[in-house]
């Protein structure tokens, strides 16, 4: 009998994205299929609830097909989706990167008898990323060179659904991407979960910035890199030195902020305070003037008052930031913020709204500011791409995907922009 290839969702981060390409090249090497596989994200409640939406959802669509339910929700709160009717299996986080797992799957259940596979976490030592040979559209690849995260934020349920901190060796690293560059990627992207971690727990304890000045040099070859989400108070001074000297290193950040006021800050147990959020942009930006800031800021965290959050607010402007993620603060369970004297939700809402109002106008400002000048694109479609500084950009269609070319910024519409394209 045929076996149907396995339905796949992922919800979530970039890295979940990155690990459901992974599960499918498992799952397929093992022969398994008949079966939908939903890879969940537990970074905020809405996340756990959109889940069990989505498992139920799946479940409809495909009454005979087995259902396992996996990622960082599936690890924090596994008995979650085993209570669920809908669902036949719960696997962790690292469950789902062995290739036993799903070898073991084959052809059904009928030999298991535990209805979660869940093991300690903080017990995982390394990373699967040789897995796969990254993931993403034709135009980029992101690639994983980190996984898990040592601090506890006091917000943050990540570090009990990813573990402690662990880094992909830099050879591995530079070797993956070599291939990839091969195979005629023009841009990839380094991700993990705490980025700025990696190599602590590697030989000599190596930095980010050492990791980026070994790629950009071992593979001359690779036009753009570009770097996710950063943590700015571990930048180190290599890293620093790449963004000064090294125009393939994409100039555009974006940093894990959370807050602009240094009560909260303290209370979310973060390692820095707004001034020196503040002093790293203006460092970032006087060493690479076209750096542009992305930002995670969290909207009515425990405790904030009217003076707190207007503190966030204007940090907006003092850090000069451009592509903001805000996120309504959400109580997770056994987090330390859970316990804390809790803002009323209509306030929280209030505040996510004036944020992303305030963040809106950032980026129009951005824009705006493009207008007339030249820029180097990557192009995701026939008929639009992305800056360096990653804002979008339409043009007349007929170009090759994947292709960097050079255009003309002409106008703005529906926050991107538009261009024509500038004759080799």
């Amino acid at each position: 009998m045929a076996i149907d290839p396995p339905v796949f969702a992922t919800l979530g981060c970039r890295l979940n994205a990155y690990e459901t390409e992974a599960m499918k090249e498992l799952s397929a090497q093992a022969g398994f299929g008949n079966a939908v596989v939903v890879n969940t994200c537990a970074v905020t409640s809405e996340a756990v609830r959109k889940s069990r939406q989505e498992i139920r959802k799946l479940r409809k669509a495909n009454p005979g097909a087995r259902l396992i339910v996996t990622g960082c929700a599936a690890q924090t709160e596994p008995d979650t989706f085993a209570n669920m009717a809908e669902v036949d299996l719960v696997i962790g986080n690292s469950e789902k990167m062995d290739p036993g797992t799903w070898a073991g799957m084959v052809p059904d259940f009928t030999g298991q008898t535990e209805k979660v596979q869940v093991n300690d976490i903080m017990s995982v030592t390394d990373t699967a990323s040789h897995l796969i040979d990254g993931f993403g559209t034709r135009a980029r690849a992101y690639v994983q060179v980190q996984n898990g995260c040592d601090h506890r934020c006091t917000f943050c349920i990540i570090p009990f659904g990813r573990g402690n901190s662990r880094s992909v060796g830099a050879g591995v690293i530079v070797e993956q991407i070599k291939r990839l560059v091969g195979r005629g990627y023009n841009e990839i992207v380094l991700t993990g979960v705490d980025l700025t971690s990696w190599g602590s727990d590697l030989p000599g304890a190596p930095k980010l910035g050492d990791l980026v000045m070994r790629i950009l040099r071992l593979v001359p070859d690779l036009p753009r890199l570009r770097i996710s989400s950063i943590d700015s108070i571990e930048a180190d001074e290599m890293l620093m030195q790449a963004i000064a000297t090294e125009p393939r290193l994409m100039p555009h950040l974006h940093l894990s902020l959370q807050a602009g006021d240094d009560m909260i800050l303290k209370r979310m147990k973060r390692r820095h305070l707004r001034d020196d959020a503040i002093r790293f942009c203006q460092d970032a930006r006087a060493l690479r003037p076209d750096m542009t800031f992305g930002a995670d800021i969290i909207a009515g965290f425990p405790t904030e008052t009217d003076g707190m959050f207007e503190n966030s607010l204007k940090l907006l402007d003092d850090c000069g930031l451009t592509w903001l993620h805000v996120f309504p603060y959400s109580p997770r369970q056994n987090t330390p913020a859970a316990r804390m004297p809790q803002v009323d939700r209509k306030t929280v809402k209030e505040r996510t709204a004036k944020l992303r109002a305030a963040g809106q106008r950032r980026v129009e400002m951005h824009l705006q500011s493009q207008l007339g000048k030249t820029a180097n694109i990557l192009l995701e479609r026939p008929d639009m791409g992305r800056t360096e500084q990653f804002a979008e950009v339409t043009l007349a269609s007929g170009h090759e995907v994947g292709s960097i070319i050079s255009v003309e910024i002409t106008g703005v519409a529906e926050n991107r922009l538009t261009a024509t394209a500038v004759a080799p």
